[in-house]
């Protein structure tokens, strides 16, 4: 069996995950413009780490890991809703190592955050991506449906 042929297992960060998680957290910032002057800084690189081992913060981090590599992420969050008591899940954050994109690991830790909000009581998980994304939209696609929702932001 190939490294390519052997399985992923998703699972939740632990402590050890900080430098492979890390490389990939850059190599996502990176994907969305945040680099050199606009990187993120230390502090918030840190205190989003913390928070992930922190069982009492609404924010969860799963990595996905093959033969020991760590090769994708998926940061998801739990919050109020004002049309239904259960908690919606917000998938904010979805990288995968660009060498092994197209092998199903995005996929896997989708479905993976989709159990842990079931398991949670949501009734459904959301998330948005950037429109020029089209090989995640190939993928997103397939599992969802789009809201026809538009995100403004308004920066303070």
């Amino acid at each position: 069996m190939g490294l390519r042929d052997s399985p992923i297992a998703i699972r939740p960060v632990v402590p050890d995950d900080f430098p492979a998680w890390s490389v990939l957290w850059e190599r996502y910032n990176n994907f969305y413009g945040r680099k050199g002057p606009d990187a993120l800084p230390l502090e918030v690189t840190r205190t989003t780490w913390a928070r992930f081992l922190d069982p009492d913060e609404p924010i969860h981090a799963l990595v996905a890991e093959r033969s020991g590599d760590v090769l994708g992420l998926a940061h998801f969050l739990f919050h109020r809703s004002t049309i239904q008591i259960q908690p919606d899940c917000y998938l904010r954050d979805l990288y995968t190592d660009e060498a092994v994109r197209r092998q199903g690991i995005g996929r896997a830790l989708i479905h993976a955050v989709c159990e842990r909000a079931q398991a949670a009581g949501s009734t459904r998980v959301y998330w948005q991506t950037h429109e020029t994304n089209a090989l995640a939209m190939r993928l997103y696609d397939q599992l969802a449906m789009k809201s026809g929702f538009i995100v403004y932001d308004r920066i303070l």
